[in-house]
């Protein structure tokens, strides 16, 4: 104990500088732009979401491209692209950097919002500040940080939401238009977020369970959470009621083509929701859910991150649990309860929490989906750990165990990144004749999505999905063929060409070694050398090349055990092609076939166009 005493006091003289009357106000400027600069420092989003369907789905909103285009992006093509729109314009406008800081320092925003509602319920003071940075340490949000994937951007207008009812909570049992406008403004930021991202729905059904905690009647409680529904409501409407009116009037269906169980648009097949792999398999993995995930990340995420705050968490909240029940139980009886519960504010959060985790663990359980309230984790944890012991062992196993969590997160993983180049996206644009009769059919591969394309094809021109994600019905097959008919051709189609990203970036590193001056030179290539000897990362050795008239006398090349061999994963793109084309009709012409270059930053994507003919 007198170590961990030891260890305290270190650890507040380290941070008295955050006990300063203005070093909260500081903070909310610093570490946004810490955010920003960690999003340049990390490179061009290049994320499979991104070039599957969030700069298609921007480019055909901005373009009027519902009524040529079907389904490029798969089943994601109908998604509200409004969320995609910023990004999107960004880096059209925009250098690629300068969009990756800006998108990089508005998610920091979410320090500020976390802390200011740990200030709510804790008061001001270096404490809420550490638990906004034990927020944004956490896997999720790391791994899209500064990226277009929408789950940092939207969880800003949920925390924001929170907030605002946690500022105004002895307000919002009152009667009067000031507690309706607080809880209008409440649920409209929610709903916000809710319209931009459909996901979210998991934290408005949160917020209004959490507000029947208000301490007053039941009919007034019932009051106040159905007046933030209908903020809810109206929020939503505004970021996503044009979109489902237009889902609705074209497919008859406003979240096509998801739920078609239940609208059944004749354009889609019968399906709910399309991506259930994620889900508890039995009831006894719903009960442990979170020490099934933690166990195996891959069961909740497509890449491997590492956390341990959510069973710390649930550790905790049964903790809880266990001592609220013997609280009472002992009150019951006459005896003198314990005092240390949760103040209302910190009953409205863990609720929130509590139904916000049940509800994405029941429709959803990706774990990006979770970044909201993996935001609060760190808050919540602290304030029910406070309920269960007293102030200085809270304090020391709470600040231990929430600074291991934080560091179980590193190295952390993204979604995937790319070097810096001028212009985000970039591609040869292929010759077509007559693209006003064109269709261009998009055989994206599992791994390899190039419904990002779209925006550098001739506007003209119909862009169709095959063999995609969508789940296709009959009156969508006849639509195919129908534009197929109408347009009357040339028709083309494109697909990926797959490189060794390996070779790839050690063509950056060779580029870097020549610029340093080490491959011009007998020494500097002895150097280079020795780097590619006992740096293990480099995966490379040096070759020395024959006298040229460029002066280079040595290169940068894989090690034979690292070289990918591309040409059969290549040969199966193509007959995937091929059989897909023929599902419509339609096969290529061979000797068309031309490789265009394609880049996300300086990450090289080229694609392969050829035309394609009838059938016989």
């Amino acid at each position: 104990m007198k170590l961990l005493a030891q260890l305290e006091a270190w650890w507040l003289r380290r941070t008295a500088l955050l006990e300063h009357p203005r070093a909260a106000a500081r903070a909310a400027i610093l570490v946004p732009l810490l955010c920003g600069l960690m999003s340049l420092a990390m490179g061009q989003d290049d994320s499979y979401d991104m070039r599957n369907y969030h700069l298609y789905t921007a480019h055909a909103l901005l373009n009027d491209r519902l009524g040529v285009d079907l389904a490029p992006a798969g089943f994601h093509s109908y998604f509200n692209p409004l969320l995609d729109v910023p990004y999107f314009l960004l880096t059209k406008s925009f250098p690629a950097p300068v969009a990756g800081f800006v998108f990089g320092a508005l998610q920091g925003l979410a320090f500020v919002l976390v802390a200011a509602i740990a200030r709510q319920l804790l008061g001001p003071g270096r404490l809420a500040l550490l638990l906004g940075l034990a927020g944004i340490a956490g896997a999720g949000f790391l791994s899209e940080l500064g990226n277009s994937m929408g789950d940092n951007f939207t969880a800003l207008l949920v925390l924001a939401s929170i907030y605002w009812l946690l500022r105004h909570w002895e307000q919002l049992s009152a009667r009067g238009s000031r507690a309706v406008r607080v809880l209008l403004a409440a649920g409209a930021l929610m709903g916000l977020g809710l319209g931009l991202k459909l996901t979210n729905v998991s934290y408005a059904v949160g917020a209004c369970a959490a507000l029947l905690t208000v301490a007053a009647p039941l009919w007034t409680r019932v009051r106040v959470s159905f007046v933030f529904g209908i903020g809810v409501l109206a929020g939503m409407a505004a970021t996503a009621g044009y979109w489902m009116l237009r889902m609705w009037s074209t497919y008859g269906n406003p979240l096509f083509p998801q739920f078609n169980n239940i609208f059944h648009s004749p354009m889609a097949a019968e399906f709910g929701v399309i991506d259930l792999i994620h889900l508890p398999r039995n009831a006894g993995e719903a009960l442990l859910w979170p020490f099934v995930f933690t166990r195996d990340m891959s069961r909740v995420a497509e890449v491997p991150i590492h956390q341990i705050i959510w069973p710390l968490l649930y550790v905790a909240v049964a903790a809880w649990g266990v001592m609220t029940l013997l609280r009472k139980a002992r009150a019951s009886r006459g005896g003198q309860g314990d005092p240390g519960g949760l103040a209302p504010g910190g009953v409205f959060l863990l609720v929130f929490t509590a139904v916000s985790y049940l509800v994405w663990m029941r429709v959803f359980s990706i774990y990006r989906y979770l970044v909201p309230i993996e935001l609060l984790a760190p808050l919540l944890f602290w304030l029910l750990l406070h309920t269960l012991a007293t102030p200085s062992v809270a304090r020391r196993v709470g600040g231990g165990l929430l600074l291991a969590a934080s560091l179980a997160v590193l190295p952390f993983t993204t979604w995937g990144h790319a070097g810096w180049a001028k212009h985000a996206f970039t591609a040869d644009r292929p010759p077509i004749a007559r693209p006003d009769r064109a269709v261009i059919f998009v055989s994206s591969a599992t791994d390899a999505p190039i419904s990002w394309l779209a925006q550098f094809m001739p506007a003209e021109a119909a862009v169709i999905g095959i063999g995609s994600s969508f789940p296709a019905s009959p009156a969508f097959e006849a639509r195919v063929q129908q534009v197929i008919a109408q347009r009357g051709g040339p028709h083309y189609v494109i697909y990926p060409v797959v490189t060794d990203k390996r070779a790839n970036g050690l063509l950056e590193k060779t580029a870097i070694a020549r610029s340093l001056g080490l491959t011009r030179s007998e020494a500097g290539c002895r150097k280079l050398a020795w780097l590619a000897g006992h740096v293990r990362g480099l995966k490379a050795k040096v070759d020395f090349l024959p006298a040229s008239p460029s002066g280079e006398l040595c290169t940068l090349v894989l090690q034979e055990r690292y070289r990918k061999d591309t040409a059969p994963e290549n040969h199966g793109i193509e007959a995937e092609a091929v059989q897909r084309l023929a599902a419509v009709g339609q096969a290529i012409d061979p000797a068309t076939c031309v490789t265009y270059q394609a880049t996300v930053g300086t990450e090289p994507y080229p694609y392969r166009f050829c035309a394609v003919t009838a059938r016989h």
